[in-house]
């Protein structure tokens, strides 16, 4: 062998032996052992399912978590770990638009681990991002492919974490007690960030540049830590992804969730009318199994949830609305958004006459039905009044715009304007925002066309997956992944999607969210368009005018009431003639005839 190949050998081998070495970190609790992964001609090592907590199991249902005790022996962290119990969709069997939500390892209350994906060698500036997953506060999982952070910290060099927290009735019953008090899946959440600033440096991350970002509830999740006085230490910035803490269905009164919580105990054969060390102590002999097959007894209409966040008074400690006025937030740079047809998802869940199986044109009668099921704190003053501003008046009757014009309703109401008024809060403080609308629709989702760009599927885009082959996306959606993973990683470096690190910008593109421009980009394929909002007229009606409306006629007479509906019948008739006299001067006007005097 010639002097040149015995140095190659020996170099192979010091390699070898480096990436053996890199594959096993010693942690606070013990050492564990991850897996290479070779992919675009870069290494990450993969470390899975790592135990941050106690199995809240027996005594430790309904309570807050307790960190995990030491190990001795290598844990191998080769695989995810359990999913957190939790009810899957059976709605549409076998559809993997729903299955690919599923939680897809077994079921278990011993659910609390944490993933790490490490780039090898680790990055110059050790940025890290934890992911917090959605799913209603009743489902998800952090092993779904959607949420596999091997791709962005190849490409962006970045330390990507996610974790497992609970949810359902074992995460958020709030019986008022401390033995149920609330928000246990917030606070795995907060432990687990925890774990993240004592151990990250380990896998090559700093714990003073941490980026929280979530969707959906996940992205609700972010809005709280930004809120609890708990977390704020824990991360330096924030993306929030469709959702955020002032979402009408993100948050309950103590007294609405006692309801709920017995109404959840009377359905699994537990006592309430004892004292509720009783009630806990017969919740927590039953099967897991049964519980969660209970859980929905108090929940019916669109876009709500049995078992969200409450007041607990230690994580939580006022109203997040009341938070967000004052401003009793961490101060940090800002990153929100959400996909342009947040409604729709929702909407073939229940709502009169949507369905998968065909195009959803429904009657006039199902639009102000589907207003009422996806508004129920509104009275029938608030259903008018959404009614109105959302009708396309020239097509009352119209299927397509009665369908559209519900997806707007309940994805302006739950997710688009809340959000807005989130953001606007923090720039009104004088943080750093940025905003978007997501508007690519993949080529390959199997949701039917006139879904658009459902809930939560920007994701796929942000954690790389247009990249692999196998999943079948255009060239342009492997470019746009792309570029949205480089603006993420880059706000999560620099806290600004344009600025590469602290000396370099890439082209500015994205200009910063003011309290008077309101300014966002749009995301798809295309170069990104600038805007204003979104939605602001739309926005004024759930954020001004229509709480107003609500509360000033909510102890209305009788007689007001009837005078009400006549008024309603006339401005219906008021309408109607109007439309009739346009659709004659219209005629007049093609055949070039005067307009008819009346």
């Amino acid at each position: 062998m010639t002097g040149r190949g015995v140095r190659l050998v020996l170099l192979s081998i010091t390699l070898s032996v480096a990436v053996a070495q890199r594959t096993v970190i010693e942690t606070t609790t013990g050492k564990v052992r991850g897996k290479v992964l070779n992919l675009y001609g870069r290494q990450v090592v993969a470390f899975l399912g790592i135990p941050y907590a106690e199995p809240p199991i027996g005594p430790l249902r309904f309570k807050p978590p307790q960190p995990a005790k030491n190990w001795t022996s290598v844990f191998d962290a080769f695989k995810y770990g359990n999913s957190c119990y939790q009810i899957k969709d059976t709605l549409f069997p076998n559809f993997t638009g729903s299955e690919a939500w599923n939680a897809n390892t077994p079921l278990s209350e011993d659910c609390l681990k944490i993933n790490v994906w490490m780039p090898n060698p680790p990055p110059a500036d050790k940025t890290v991002m934890v992911w917090i997953y959605g799913g209603g506060f009743w489902y998800g999982t952090a092993s779904l492919d959607y949420y596999d952070g091997k791709t962005i910290a190849a490409i962006e060099n970045v330390v990507v974490v996610s974790m497992n927290y609970r949810v359902g009735s074992m995460g958020f019953l709030a019986l008022g007690h401390p033995d149920a008090p609330g928000n246990m899946g917030l606070m795995d959440q907060n432990l687990a960030l925890q774990w993240v600033q004592k151990n990250i440096a380990f896998f090559g991350g700093d714990p003073q540049k941490v980026t929280i970002l979530g969707e959906s509830a996940g992205s609700v999740s972010v809005g709280y830590h930004l809120l609890s006085m708990k977390s704020r230490s824990l991360f330096s910035r924030a993306i929030m992804q469709s959702g955020a803490p002032n979402c009408p269905w993100a948050f309950i009164t103590n007294k609405e969730a006692l309801r709920r919580g017995k109404a959840f105990a009377r359905a699994v054969e537990c006592p309430t009318t004892v004292p509720l060390a009783q009630t806990i102590e017969c919740l927590r002999s039953k099967p897991a199994d049964y519980i969660i097959a209970n859980e929905w007894v108090t929940s019916d209409p669109i876009f709500r949830f049995p078992h969200v966040p409450v007041i607990d008074g230690t994580f939580i400690t006022e109203d997040p609305k009341t938070s967000i006025r004052r401003g009793n937030f961490k101060k940090c740079s800002l990153l929100a958004g959400a996909v342009k047809d947040e409604g729709t998802f929702f909407l073939i869940y229940g709502a009169p006459g949507f369905s998968k199986q065909t195009e959803s044109l429904i009657s006039r009668s199902q639009f102000l039905e589907g207003v009422q099921m996806s508004v129920p704190e509104t009275n029938s003053f608030g259903v008018d009044a959404i009614a109105f501003q959302y009708t396309d008046w020239l097509k009352e009757n119209d299927g397509v715009s009665n369908r559209d014009a519900l997806d707007d309703v309940v994805g302006d109401h739950n997710v688009i304007c809340p959000l807005n008024d989130f953001a606007h809060a923090y720039a009104s403080f004088g943080q750093a925002v940025y905003k978007y609308s997501f508007e690519q629709r993949a080529s390959n989702l199997v949701w039917p066309k006139w879904m658009g760009t459902p809930h939560g599927y920007e994701i796929e885009f942000q954690f790389g997956l247009p990249l692999e082959p196998k999943r079948n996306y255009t060239r342009d959606e492997a470019n746009f992944s792309r570029r949205m993973m480089r603006n993420w990683a880059n706000f999560a470096r620099t806290g600004n999607p344009n600025k590469e690190s602290f000396q370099t910008y890439s082209q500015e593109l994205w200009p910063r969210y003011t309290v008077s421009g309101r300014q966002f980009i749009t995301l798809d394929i295309n170069p990104p368009k600038l805007g204003q909002g979104p939605r602001i007229d739309e926005c004024a009606l759930w954020s001004e005018y229509l709480p107003k409306l609500t509360r000033q006629t909510s102890d209305i007479s009788e007689a007001e009431r009837l005078w009400k509906e006549e008024f309603k019948l006339w401005t219906k008739q008021y309408m109607e003639d109007w439309k009739a006299q346009y659709k004659d001067y219209v005629n007049y006007r093609d055949e070039g005839c005067p307009r008819p005097s009346n």
